[in-house]
């Protein structure tokens, strides 16, 4: 297997269809997506041109990921995107984006770090648990005491949420 270095040449084909030269097979633009999120470079060229038509196949796969249901870009977004092209800042959108991405990259990594990768999922489960309970209440039932008989949901939620809060402080830093 080739370093994620190495820039991997893809050929495509007027059938549509991509040939990785690498592997000596061709590929889909599902492997391109795949690709991608492993780390490895690749360009596309047009196979009886060479002209390099990256930027249209990577186009070509977000528009796959968005008409799957996997819509990530809001349309608002979209909309402003389109009402730039053609104008004066035209020419800064593309590095403006691409600082963006690396910032928010770099800073999804720090946060994750801090917090660990089921933070959210704890929290959420945990929110949940408060919001059933608190439904039940409303509804004339019980409330579920805990098994240790504190019952005191609430300081734990607070002592946690000034962890969190002292760990977003240590990163700001």
């Amino acid at each position: 297997m080739a370093k994620p270095a190495d820039k991997v040449t893809i050929k495509k084909y007027a059938n549509r269809r991509l040939y990785d030269t690498e592997s000596s097979s061709y590929i889909t633009l599902d492997r391109l997506a795949a690709m991608i999120r492993e780390g490895r470079d690749f360009e596309v060229v047009d196979a009886k041109t060479g002209e390099d038509i990256t930027h249209q196949v990577l186009t070509q796969i977000i528009v796959d990921e968005e008409s799957r249901g996997a819509t990530m870009l809001p349309v608002n977004f979209l909309r402003q995107l389109i009402g730039l092209y053609g104008g004066q800042m035209q020419g800064a959108v593309p590095q403006y984006l691409e600082a963006a991405m690396e910032a928010f990259q770099k800073n999804s990594a720090t946060v994750a770090g801090a917090f660990g990768p089921s933070m959210f999922t704890d929290l959420a489960k945990r929110n949940m648990a408060m919001f059933e309970e608190a439904a039940q209440s409303l509804a004339g039932k019980k409330a579920k005491v805990e098994k240790d008989g504190s019952g005191d949901e609430l300081a734990k939620l607070k002592a946690e949420l000034a962890a969190l809060q002292a760990k977003v402080d240590k990163l700001g830093k």
